[in-house]
């Protein structure tokens, strides 16, 4: 026969394996306020006790509560939610993402409702994958975004309807230079340009490197008037700055066009200012004129 331990239907055996689980097991009321949670969930909250858990609602820990309240919504109408992906926000302030898997209850002698649940704390995969897909996304010896990159922001623009601004910046004789002085050299300049437009450029302003010695600054949000005054601040802190000499051209999406309408349009607004260097002289930064 086995022993009693090995039933589930054991009361002592289900008390030790809900108090050794990784995930956290949590009770709370109606209103949301903890009523018990195993010391997994005590650590998914960072409190020390059952009675320090006790004086906190759900709210007090749930970050999202536009999310939180559907939660709810699906709760009452199915009686239970299946892996749910919330950020929780621990007392110490740090921020855990975690899968919650809960269920609608009621007690059948008092007919007052409490909710049963599970936390999965996902926060280290989160983060192996944001870091998995962010160097998918960048260019290994710039640190810039990649062309992949681009995929990415115009799935996320699909529907939005929004307006963006492309400035493309391509290195004036680099295959020259390249060749005088060797690829560590070129090298040395790619990485000196990268740095420039990422100093240069706004957190929501993305750099990407398009390839060889081009590049292409994403202006998200902006019109064709702000994409131009971003053009000529380069410019003017290029000139200022004796940086490597480019060239760039700029574009602002027109009617719903796609990014890579706007983007080719920036590129041929490149080649007219390519067409503007003359030969013998100093290259300087050429921006290309209103077409």
């Amino acid at each position: 026969m086995p022993s009693r331990f090995s039933r589930l239907d054991d009361a002592e055996a289900l008390r030790r394996f809900v108090r050794d689980l990784r995930e956290g097991i949590y009770v709370t009321d109606e209103a949301g306020r903890i009523v018990d949670g195993n010391p997994a969930f005590l650590a998914m909250l960072g409190v020390a006790s059952l009675e320090d858990a006790r004086k906190m609602k759900n709210t007090d820990f749930i970050g999202d509560a536009s999310r939180h309240e559907a939660e709810l919504l699906v709760l009452e109408r199915d009686g239970a939610v299946r892996d749910v992906e919330l950020e929780i926000r621990r007392r110490d302030g740090e921020i855990r993402t975690v899968i919650d898997t809960a269920y609608r209850c009621v007690d059948p002698e008092t007919g007052e409702v409490y909710y049963q649940g599970i936390l999965i704390d996902i926060t280290d995969r989160k983060r192996l994958e944001e870091r998995l897909l962010d160097q998918s996304l960048r260019d290994p010896l710039t640190g810039c975004w990649n062309r992949r990159y681009l995929t990415e922001f115009a799935a996320r623009h699909a529907d939005s309807g929004g307006t963006w601004g492309c400035i493309m910046v391509d290195i004036d004789h680099f295959k020259q230079y390249n060749d005088e002085f060797g690829h560590a050299a070129g090298d040395a300049i790619l990485n000196r340009v990268a740095r420039f437009l990422m100093r240069t450029t706004r957190a929501e302003e993305s750099t990407v490197r398009m390839g060889g010695d081009e590049f292409l600054l994403l202006l998200d949000g902006v019109d064709a008037a702000a994409t131009e005054n971003t053009s000529q601040r380069l410019v003017f802190l290029a000139n200022r700055e004796l940086l490597v000499p480019f060239s760039l051209g700029w574009a602002a999406r027109e009617d719903g066009e796609s990014l890579e309408k706007t983007i080719a349009r920036a590129d041929h607004r490149l080649l007219r200012a390519r067409g503007l260097t003359r030969s013998g002289e100093r290259p300087k930064i050429f921006l290309a004129p209103r077409s």
